[in-house]
This record gives structure tokens, sequence and C-alpha cells, in this order.
């Protein structure tokens, strides 16, 4: 069996996200080995289409604002998990091809990721986290967080 010596939990901010940080933490104590957590912040400027240009919309939203509440909440959610600070990564850009990205820029060898067992249209428009082991170099392990799944 492979061992795992840097793992990559990624993580929403839905109310899943517990379960999937107590199953990692619970295989890097069997492993022995490093947790580092990820939240991509998703972020797609308004655009207006006049013509065949797309222009930005100034709505007055703030994005850096945005990055800083995303933070904000990942620091609430990581202090109550015991998460520390130099664990916790925020990046901004796409969630189904950035974990991946950032997972092999550090190194990691496994990719935690919660799945919430969609059917029907969310399906096949697909998930997060079967993007991700598309994209991702290393082993991906989905959690089932979907409430049939207890």
């Amino acid at each position: 069996m492979k061992t795992y010596t840097n793992i990559l939990v990624a993580l929403d901010f839905s109310p899943t996200a517990e379960k999937v940080i107590t199953r990692a933490k619970d295989m890097a104590e069997q492993l022995q080995t490093k947790l580092m957590f990820v939240h991509v912040f998703e972020y797609i400027p308004p655009i207006e289409p006049v013509g065949d240009l797309m222009l930005g919309i100034d709505w007055g939203i703030n994005e850096q604002e945005l990055i800083n509440l995303a933070k904000k909440r990942f620091a609430e959610l990581a202090e109550q998990q015991n998460i520390p600070d130099c664990n916790q990564h925020v990046i901004v850009g796409n969630a189904r091809t950035e974990i991946a990205r950032y997972a092999e820029e550090q190194g990691c060898d496994l990719i935690v990721i919660g799945s919430h067992g969609r059917s029907g249209l969310a399906r096949l428009l697909g998930s997060t986290a079967n993007a991700v082991l598309h994209h991702a170099h290393c082993d991906v392990l989905a959690i089932r967080t979907d409430e049939s799944s207890n």
C-alpha cells in the first residue's frame, strides 16, 4: 500500500466541510503525515456584452474585500477544527483546476475533497471533485458528504 506523506484537503464552506476535515485528520494521524488545507475562492467579475466585446461592469464590488471575507471564514472554520494558521491556504481561481495545480506545486501525493453525491443535471454538468480527479497528478480521495453516507 502506498504511504502518503503530504495530503492536501480541499474545502468549501458547506456544512459538510467538518466531515471532510475529520476524515482527513484521522487519516493523517494514522499515517503520521502532513496535512494542508486549501479553499479556492472563485470570483467572476460581472461583464456585459457590447457588440463583439465583453466589458467589465463596476458594480462597486471590491474583489479584495471578498477574498478577505473568504480568508476570515476559513480562519473561523480552522479555529473550530484546530487547524494551524500555517496549514491554511486561500487561493483565487477556478476550483476545478486550481486544487490540482496547487497540490502539484506543493508536492502533495493525495488530495482529499468532499463529494456531495449529486444526481441528475448536477451530475451531468460535473462536480468539482470529478474535475479535480481528472486534473490531478496524484491520488484523489472523495469523501461522500451527502446525508445518506453517514
